[in-house]
């Protein structure tokens, strides 16, 4: 009988880089219903465990990253529940797993976790708004081909000097690794600017190039910040990335030219 301590909680435990359904740990619900009396046969209740997923993502077909917010049912009525630990890391050996669209990323997951509990597991998906609403324009939905994930790659980055604009670009694909843990770091990323048009694709490329990128939250915005300023030479530029909560802290850094006031928004974003 699996029992936490034969799981990965706890322990020190690489996160994966490749798709592996059985990082899940499935941890029988019958001895612990034992100990307080309840008959599996015979529940005095009805219920479920309801999961929200705030760090999920995958590949479409070309490449490019995908992200959702998902809502997972596992009925009370399963024979096992799935232990938490290892939940996050397969969800997270999703990263670099390309799916030929959201549905079938979704299936995949009901079919391993429904394997996992030993019952029909419910996965719905919401996409969460991939800008702001009022703060400019996406660039989650260009329609690129993406084939590196790290290091960063500033040489993705151009600029029209021909045509000089004042505007907000916005994604929400921004992942980078912790340098210490290996843990994967989510953020939405702002960028607003006035020179040169920046080019989209380009810029879209750059973003996701940090994918696998180990460092902290901090000096990625830095980096972002730099790299574009020396790339497409704006003359005023503001990056701000809203990290998702870890141990019930979010970290927003925010890098702008001299003169640009700081932001007024401190609410968090949906992710957040």
């Amino acid at each position: 009988m699996n029992t936490p301590q034969d799981s990965s909680l706890g322990r020190e435990v690489a996160y994966p880089s490749q798709y592996d359904p059985a990082l899940l740990f499935p941890i029988p619900r019958r001895g612990a219903r034992e100990q307080i009396g309840l008959d599996e046969a015979a529940l005095p209740f009805v219920g479920h465990d309801r999961w929200q997923a705030y760090e999920l993502s995958w590949l479409d077909r070309r490449g490019k990253p995908r992200i959702a917010v998902a809502t997972i049912g596992v009925p009370c009525t399963s024979p096992n529940l799935i232990e938490s630990k290892s939940f996050k890391l397969y969800l997270n050996s999703l990263n670099s797993t390309r799916f030929d669209d959201d549905e079938a990323a979704r299936q995949r997951m009901v079919i391993d976790l429904s394997a996992c509990a030993g019952a029909g597991v419910t996965v719905q998906f919401g996409v969460p708004p991939l800008v702001e609403e009022g703060e400019g324009e996406s660039l989650d939905e260009r329609d690129v081909a993406i084939d590196r994930y790290g290091p960063p790659a500033p040489e993705y980055l151009s600029a029209d000097a021909d045509a000089v604009v004042t505007e907000t670009l916005g994604s929400a694909l921004l992942k980078s690794n912790c340098p210490v843990t290996g843990q994967p770091d989510w953020a939405s990323v702002s960028i607003r600017y006035h020179g040169p048009k920046i080019d989209r694709d380009g810029l879209l490329r750059y973003l996701v190039s940090y994918r696998e990128h180990a460092e902290f939250h901090e000096q990625c915005v830095e980096r972002i910040f730099s790299e574009i300023s020396q790339r497409c030479r704006p003359e005023w530029l503001e990056v701000e990335a809203r990290y998702t909560r870890r141990g019930g802290l979010d970290i927003n850094p925010w890098r702008a030219s001299p003169g640009i006031a700081q932001p007024a928004r401190t609410v968090r974003d949906l992710r957040q």
